[in-house]
């Protein structure tokens, strides 16, 4: 061992005879231990929340979206195989999406259908897997031949408004409709509810319901043609790299966008809160990197005849400094290491036992999401390490630089 570290680490022993400083260094691992654990915990929640928002957003949405410049896609079976063509690419899918208002006997709301086609592989919602929803939205079905009375599946808040359950009747009123000698009228449809959907979404929930395809295809009058694909990916981080290809292949008469492009604005704003919480929360290591600071100034004041003595004896400037550097430096690396241990074990427990509840009429979720990645580990432990580190610059220079005559003189 160097003479260095061998210093470093009798000082940081013996200090325990000195109370004080003793006090303060504890205080500082403490310090440094709290920042970090509270870091790990709340980036952890932060990234748990962002994966459980991805998850419920692709539940209803499409990784890529399709459409023609024309705003209809009547070749949709050629260009569905042209896109299952390309690399990464799981399933592609029709749909036929419009706006109407709905009516029941408790209310009135407008909503976005969405057609789909559940006999196709790929096809699904949250909450219904593609036979549950092919069970559902073909009930309607008999024998080939559309019943009186087609079904539709509501978001949970959208039945809630309306004041239906499942089984309930409601109209479906479409703008497109006739001209009559009193004008143009809109067309009217009797639907039955064959199910409630919940994404966690409010947004989703309250304007979004699912009909058969066919159905879809009636009420807007468009033959066989579909108004957009639905595009499943394999890696759903590459999405944009495969919309291009899309594009690419499919030439200026469509156009592709992916599920980063469409909620933009929700990612960057969760992505800023991240970065804002960490730089807050690091504050808490910067106070008890100023402990630190302190600790070895006091400790340079009471060593002030031993540092005199080292550079009588040929010590350098420099491997002062690494003494008490490298004691900031372990007095930094403990309460990292105890932190970075105490914020896992957080982790762990609040996403084992889920004693953290939240009201459900108030937030997405009813416990706090819990997502642990190494990077961000690892980041934080670094930022600790660094600020520790720039902590000890300024004592072990101020005792470099203290002259050994004097300090035996008056010392």
């Amino acid at each position: 061992m160097a003479f260095e570290y061998f210093l470093g680490s009798r000082y940081l022993k013996s200090r325990q005879k000195t109370g004080f400083i003793s006090f303060i260094t504890v205080l500082s691992i403490a310090g440094v231990t709290v920042g970090v654990m509270t870091l790990i915990i709340v980036i952890a929640v932060m990234t748990g929340a962002e994966s459980y928002f991805k998850t419920k957003i692709l539940g209803v949405e499409p990784h890529i979206v399709v459409r023609g410049s024309d705003g209809g896609l009547e070749d949709f079976p050629d260009v569905i195989e042209r896109i299952e063509q390309i690399g990464q690419v799981e399933s592609a899918v029709p749909f036929v999406e419009t706006q109407a208002m709905l009516r029941s006997s408790a209310g009135m709301s407008g909503a976005v259908l969405r057609g789909l086609d559940p006999s196709r592989e790929g096809t699904e919602i949250m909450g219904f897997s593609s036979s549950e929803l092919e069970q559902k939205l073909t009930s309607g079905k008999q024998g080939g031949q559309a019943s009186a009375i087609p079904t539709i599946i509501l978001g949970k808040n959208l039945a809630r408004n309306l004041g239906v359950e499942q089984g309930d009747a409601l109209y479906l009123i479409s703008p497109r409709g006739m001209m009559t000698p009193a004008g143009h009228m809109p067309s009217m449809k009797r639907f039955k509810v064959g199910g409630v959907f919940e994404s966690g979404f409010y947004e989703y929930d309250a304007s979004l319901g699912y009909i058969h395809m066919e159905t879809a295809q009636n009420l807007l009058g468009i033959g066989d043609a579909a108004t957009g694909i639905g595009v499943k990916v394999s890696d759903i981080y590459r999405a944009d790299l495969i919309a291009e290809n899309i594009s690419d292949k499919l030439g200026f008469s469509y156009w592709t966008m992916d599920w980063m492009e469409m909620n933009r604005n929700f990612f960057s704003a969760l992505k800023l809160e991240k970065t804002a919480m960490f730089v807050i929360l690091t504050l808490i290591i910067l106070v008890a990197a100023f402990n630190i600071a302190s600790t070895l100034i006091m400790m340079v004041m009471s060593k002030t005849k031993d540092i005199a003595i080292l550079k009588a004896m040929g010590a350098t400037e420099r491997s002062i400094r690494k003494i008490f550097v490298f004691e900031g430096l372990v007095i930094g690396g403990i309460g990292t290491a105890v932190g970075a241990v105490l914020g896992l074990v957080g982790c762990f427990l609040l996403k084992q036992y889920h004693f953290v509840e939240l009201p459900g009429d108030v937030y997405y979720f009813t416990t706090l999401p819990v997502e642990v990645r190494l990077f961000d580990i690892a980041a934080i432990m670094a930022a600790a390490l660094i600020i520790c580190f720039l902590a000890t610059l300024y004592p072990a220079r101020k005792a470099s630089r203290l002259n050994p005559v004097e300090a035996l003189r008056y010392g």
